[in-house]
């Protein structure tokens, strides 16, 4: 089995989405010691704009045309990139809220990749995901709680957003952690980062 683990987070060690991650992939290596892991930091690759000779592959795609070679070397590289996706079994994804919504290098990750007849097509019928039988677990960091006046249902754009992006892809098996209070004193950090562990910990015995 392959585990993807996406990284959003740019603080490295100090990222509580981060170690939370690194808890349920330790649990998981314990349950699948023969499982391989790829590690996709969104800040530490390359990902192409999404502009000019990447767009016009996609469009020359979706109309019938051939690719010049610079729209086809553009092609490869998204495709590379998505390929990763489609050697996972199970996608974790280790995402720190910002503005309610996720990184904008992450929402850019899934931007390039997420392109018709690479992880997804569509017909009459709707689109139709590419990565059916894969597991996605998200592990959502919140620095504070989104509080009464923001319902959960109907204000938060993070484990939403993921979601909803599974669904497209083909992928019905989803599960969220969430860690919240993380800006609220080393008290209630370390307490949140202790609890959600433990939930991810018992997740990777499931999944």
């Amino acid at each position: 089995m392959t585990l993807l683990h996406v990284i959003s987070s740019p603080r490295k060690q100090r990222s509580a989405s981060i170690q939370v991650a690194n808890a349920f992939i330790e649990a998981w290596k314990s349950k699948h010691p023969e499982g391989n892991i790829d590690t996709l930091n969104v800040w530490e690759t390359d990902l192409l704009p999404f502009d000019n000779a990447a767009l016009d592959a996609k469009y020359a795609g979706l109309e019938g045309k051939t690719r010049t070679s610079e729209q086809q070397d553009a092609w490869e590289q998204i495709k590379e990139l998505a390929d990763r996706f489609h050697r996972a079994d199970l996608i974790v994804f280790s995402v720190p809220m910002w503005n309610f919504g996720v990184p904008y290098r992450l929402k850019h990750l899934i931007d390039v990749v997420s392109q018709k007849d690479v992880l997804f097509t569509f017909d009459e019928r709707g689109l139709i995901g590419m990565l059916g039988g894969r597991t996605v677990v998200v592990i959502a960091s919140r620095g504070a709680a989104h509080g009464d006046d923001y319902p959960i249902k109907d204000f938060d754009h993070q484990g939403a957003y993921l979601a909803t992006w599974s669904r497209m892809v083909g992928i019905k098996d989803f599960h969220t952690i969430t860690l919240e209070r993380t800006l609220f004193g080393p008290e209630a950090d370390a307490a949140s980062r202790k609890e959600a562990s433990t939930q991810a910990v018992a997740l990777a015995e499931v999944v």
